[in-house]
């Protein structure tokens, strides 16, 4: 019994589908050039995609463009043409919802399966590309062309560069950014960044640009049950914990915060914020302690997270013995 790997692709999406088949005389067995299973450098990255919480979506596309690499070498390797596809990219979505972490594990990916040849990432905004005068910008946006070269180029809030109309150095940076794409279409990857509706009016901006990102990904805000997640496995990482009574006050904020929808949410940047700031209280309370068990050291109460005034003013009482 083999695998047959059936591809079918419409709008950049490709399908794999397992199938069973028997063994036909005759026929030439492709073997398989690298393997999701074995472990090494490449299962190391799928990994860490796994390993992220929720962007269950972005996951599968991930996953589809891997097919698609390992299908290709395949067929280069009895002969068959492989098409090369557009890799530039576009992320949406709001603050903390991975979308740079996400740009770091493709850009090892890509590295691992031969499609960059260094797989670094280089983060820019507006500010690093947008000079003070005449051609500043397009020399700035160059020069961090040639640093990605071999890698991503990673553009946060890309919308920013057109927003001051057709006399802001913004455009210079976006049109300098269409011409680098055609000079090197297969030396970097370019992915842009921002919320939705800004995201789509910055494409009008320049009738090149559309065309040049067919993929787009979008990144939704995480779910209750996904923050808290977050939230546990950064406190881990720390070797820290939460308290009962801390999990429900934590549970409890971030259900008020989620129901706010006139502004948007900070995700798991948000997360980090509360638990480095609860950290720091627990260090201040601990302090005055004279002797501290391990027990103590490791744990969070829900006195130790404490919220802006203006966001979490209501006490929450538990069950549990314990302060805050």
């Amino acid at each position: 019994m083999s695998k047959r790997v059936l591809m079918q692709e419409a709008k950049n999406r490709i399908h794999v589908v397992f199938e069973r088949e028997h063994c036909r005389s005759g026929m030439e067995q492709v073997p398989a050039l690298s393997c999701i299973d074995e472990p090494g450098p490449l299962r190391a990255c799928l990994d860490k995609l796994d390993h992220l919480v929720g962007l269950n979506g972005v996951k599968e596309f991930v996953k589809e463009i891997y097919a698609w690499l390992e299908i290709n070498k395949r067929r280069r390797a009895v002969g068959l043409s492989a098409d090369q596809q557009v890799l530039h990219m576009m992320f949406t979505g709001n603050p903390g919802t991975g979308k740079t972490t996400v740009a770091r594990i493709l850009a090892e990916l890509f590295r691992e399966m031969g499609v960059l040849s260094k797989g670094h990432l280089v983060e820019v905004e507006r500010a690093d590309l947008v000079g003070e005068y005449i051609g500043h910008t397009a020399q700035k946006t160059r020069e961090h062309v040639k640093k990605a070269l071999g890698g991503i180029l990673f553009i946060d809030e890309a919308y920013s560069l057109a927003r001051g109309g057709e006399k802001d150095f913004g455009k210079e940076a976006i049109d300098t950014m269409v011409k680098s794409m055609e000079d090197y279409c297969n030396d970097f990857i370019l992915i842009l960044a921002g919320y939705v509706e800004e995201m789509e009016h910055f494409l009008h901006t320049n009738p090149g640009l559309p065309s040049r990102f067919p993929i787009r990904l979008h990144f939704t805000d995480f779910s209750l049950d996904e923050l808290m997640v977050i939230a546990e496995n950064m406190l881990q990482e720390r070797q820290y914990r939460l308290s009962l009574t801390a999990q429900e006050k934590l549970r409890h904020h971030l259900s008020k915060q989620l129901a706010v929808q006139d502004q948007p949410f900070g995700n798991a940047r948000y997360i980090r914020n509360i638990v480095e700031q609860a950290i720091r209280n627990q260090a201040v309370r601990l302090l005055h302690m004279r002797y501290t068990s391990k027990e103590e050291l490791m744990t969070i109460r829900g006195e130790d997270l404490r919220f802006h005034h203006h966001e979490e003013k209501q006490r929450i009482y538990s069950w549990y013995n314990e302060k805050g």
